[in-house]
């Protein structure tokens, strides 16, 4: 959240109130990261995600096995992805 102090009527030397920018109550908007390959491909990505300061190792879920009839993803209305294929070293820096 930004806080910006703001100009106020108050006499000279009292302390004003910070002037909150953000809604507190409101949520932005679930993003959600999907990696699929072999495991240490997938904790290798997730290990570098947290290096670069992107996301907490703590935030993923356990590893989960793809059944051999595979998975569907029923995302909501109106959602899009996006697949982007690698091959070799994730993420350069």
């Amino acid at each position: 959240m930004l806080y910006l102090p703001y100009v106020s009527s108050a006499r000279q030397g009292e302390a004003t109130s910070p002037l909150l920018l953000t809604n507190p109550a409101a949520r932005p908007e679930r993003l959600r990261h999907l990696v699929i390959g072999s495991p240490e491909r997938v904790r290798s990505v997730i290990h570098r995600l947290h290096v670069l300061n992107y996301a907490e190792q703590a935030l993923w879920s356990q590893l989960v096995t793809i059944p051999e009839s595979g998975m569907m993803i029923t995302p909501a209305q109106g959602e899009v992805f996006s697949l982007l294929r690698r091959d070799g070293p994730e993420l350069r820096g």
